[in-house]
């Protein structure tokens, strides 16, 4: 069964405005979009997580670190080649980018420590170990950083489901940078 794909004509009322949005902020409507307009509400909260995760005090790397240690973990087809072009956007290494499309080493501790924690979250449902905690926190991370992460999961789900159910066609943009997950995931 495909979901419906919109645009600013066929788009219920509500999310008219949001398509126009996100057309000024990329120049074209991303796929995931035409799909989350649908339902006026979804594509609003997908937009709003999306604002106040970027709001964070998180800067550019930590937040490709978050989301595609999430995007991968959830193996979303969409997100992850959509995310490495963000990341190119954001001025992000491709040494980072490929570190974290491949689940290789990433070139700092403090990184590897936030994408570690962010899979161990998320493998775990939130059900943190003291050990764990100890970790991130000697890392040089905070009590923040624990909550802007799951702020980010909650992005990612909104994005990462949608897409699943909806085998969104990864945009045009982003197809130079399809991707797999290789045959063993991290291990955290």
């Amino acid at each position: 069964m495909s979901f419906p794909s919109h645009d600013l004509e066929s788009a219920p009322e509500g999310s008219k405005p949001l398509i126009e949005n996100s057309m000024k902020a990329f120049g074209r409507l991303p796929g995931l979009h035409k799909v989350l307009a649908e339902s006026p509400q979804a594509y609003e909260g997908y937009q709003l997580l999306h604002k106040l995760f970027q709001a964070s005090d998180f800067d550019a790397e930590e937040l490709t670190v978050v989301w595609q240690a999430i995007n991968v973990e959830n193996e979303c087809h969409y997100c992850v080649p959509a995310h490495t072009g963000i990341a190119k956007m954001m001025k992000v290494s491709d040494e980072i980018s490929d570190a974290l499309r491949n689940e290789t080493p990433l070139p700092t501790a403090k990184l590897e420590a936030l994408r570690t924690f962010t899979v161990q979250m998320l493998r775990q449902r939130g059900n943190m170990e003291d050990a764990q905690m100890d970790a991130f926190f000697a890392a040089g991370y905070g009590h923040r950083a624990v909550l802007d992460i799951i702020l980010g999961m909650a992005q990612k789900t909104m994005s990462n489901y949608v897409n699943h159910m909806a085998v969104t066609p990864v945009d045009e943009a982003f197809q130079p940078l399809l991707w797999t997950r290789g045959d063993t995931p991290l291990e955290v």
